[in-house]
């Protein structure tokens, strides 16, 4: 017997901690004993009580999160959407600029570097996304510092050498690709575009470059691998979960699924504070509404600890040979800031490092991914630990002259996330498409115009390094100016 679907009356009884449901894509559950348990804490569920949380949910959580977590008797059946009544929403003022400014970018031709992307999405996207993606640490001066650290290394070109001939080509960690970058896991992708992390996997499948799969993906994981072309190589990145069998069945899943590699993050203990994701979720309606518990609605901290209250703070170096022991995926260290810890990454076996402050959004004013590795390279070289592990930099690579410095410093590769998340969210997959096309084109000139043919041609010969830790938080390039988003003050409410 089929039971009839569920009216927006029945629903609507079940609107506070004691009783708990929601309606997410016409069917109804309940999460009451699940609000404990929520990552994201129980009161942004609350706040949904009783009813459709469809649009709330869907950019932050792959589509079979309920499936998976919640118990089969909490699926309380299909719901007459017919009688489900709509929220009353407070208009927003940008949405009409968005819009307008949606019609008339700039033809995607336009878009002749990385920064074009970030400077269209920021007049294209949502207040809140945007917030989100562009958002670092504190006073956001290590997020400003990831790109202009770049700019204090220079160049110092080989003359009357044969480039007619260009081969960009490397192997990371066993893996034969195009192109000496990866695109490295970014949170959320469906608030850029509503496809999110999948288009990713296919802008990376037309480039034979490597993805690198995210644990806080909006997309499923298997949703993501099932997207790749062929034997396109992906990995993954891990935040691990304080339940260790979690974490264990998520590797073991994603070893089985095909993935290569794994990039444990090491650099998040407890998610930083991200001021302008706060704002924009305090700012956002609802944000003080009370539930029918009476419990205040805070939303104050943003997308960000929304989602990553599950993350372990006591991760530490003696769990390195229990992940050796669950998988035989090549394992990687994401998230490494100072010298002594790569020579501690070699000491422990591991396969590699990614030296990264993790986009600028954790502790502000750590030090940039490239200065990290100009440091690094001379001391593992003296004490004979270079070939070791394998090396890669992420955080403010914006042009390809930034990936030829990392090369020549001894990168095997570099991460890039927020340029094609803003490639995405502006253009969808010709978005992204284009930006790894841009770089290739940028790829191609430089190495020619700096003496080498090939990527085993580039060394620390070709770089002067000795301005690199000269610190500074000013932002002098102006590309960098136009597409940067300062930090507010509070605003003044309205006179009435």
């Amino acid at each position: 017997m089929v039971n009839a679907p569920l009216t927006n009356d029945e629903i609507a009884k079940h609107n506070s901690a004691d009783s708990c449901w929601v309606v997410i894509h016409g069917k109804a559950y309940d999460v009451t004993e699940f609000l404990p348990e929520h990552p994201g804490g129980s009161k942004i569920i609350l706040k949904y009580a009783g009813k459709d949380a469809t649009e709330e949910f869907d950019p932050i959580h792959p589509p079979d999160t309920l499936e998976k977590y919640l118990d089969p008797s909490k699926h309380m059946g299909e719901v007459d959407m017919s009688t489900i009544v709509a929220e009353a929403k407070v208009a927003d003022p940008y949405e009409s600029e968005r819009q307008e400014n949606i019609k008339n970018k700039p033809t995607l031709d336009q878009c002749y570097n990385l920064l074009d992307f970030e400077a269209v999405a920021k007049r294209v996207m949502k207040k809140t996304a945007w917030a989100y993606y562009s958002s670092g640490a504190d006073d956001e001066i290590t997020l400003r510092d990831n790109h202009s650290a770049f700019h204090r290394i220079w160049f110092r070109p080989r003359v009357l050498v044969d480039v007619e001939k260009i081969d960009m080509s490397t192997t990371m960690l066993g893996t034969k690709t195009s192109i000496p970058f990866y695109v490295t896991a970014t949170a959320l992708g469906k608030l850029g575009h509503p496809e999110g992390e999948v288009i990713l996997t296919k802008g990376a499948a037309k480039h034979n470059v490597i993805q690198m799969i995210p644990t806080l993906a909006s997309c499923s994981f298997d949703e993501i691998v099932d997207a790749k072309a062929g034997d396109q190589v992906q990995w993954l990145q891990l935040y691990v979960n304080k339940n260790r069998e979690i974490t264990k069945r998520i590797v073991q899943h994603a070893e089985k699924r095909g993935c290569k590699a794994l990039f444990i993050t090491v650099d998040a203990p407890q998610l930083g504070r991200r001021e302008k994701d706060m704002r924009s979720k305090f700012d956002d309606n609802g944000s003080n509404v009370q539930s029918t518990s009476g419990e205040s609605m805070d939303r104050s901290q943003g997308a960000a600890r929304a989602i990553s209250s599950f993350i372990d703070p006591s991760l530490s170096w003696k769990d390195i040979p229990w992940f050796q022991s669950i998988t035989k995926m090549k394992i990687v260290l994401k998230g490494v800031q100072r010298v002594e810890d790569v020579v501690r990454a070699c000491e422990a076996g591991v396969d590699g490092v990614v030296l990264s402050n993790h986009g600028g959004r954790q502790l502000d004013t750590a030090p940039s991914g490239i200065e990290i590795l100009a440091a690094t390279m001379p001391i593992l070289r003296q004490r004979g630990l270079d070939k070791k592990l394998e090396i890669f930099v992420d955080g403010g690579i914006r042009r390809a002259s930034d990936i030829v410095k990392a090369l020549c410093l001894g990168a095997k590769g570099v991460g890039i996330g927020r340029p094609f998340l803003y490639a995405m969210s502006s253009y969808g997959l010709p978005g992204v498409e284009r930006a790894m096309q841009l770089l290739r084109d940028e790829m191609e000139m430089n190495m020619r115009l700096i003496g080498a043919p090939t990527v085993a041609d580039l060394d620390e010969s070709m770089v002067d390094t000795r301005a690199v830790a000269l610190h500074s938080t000013a932002i002098k390039d102006t590309l960098s100016l136009r597409a940067y988003d300062p930090l507010l003050a509070p605003a003044f409410r309205s006179k009435l």
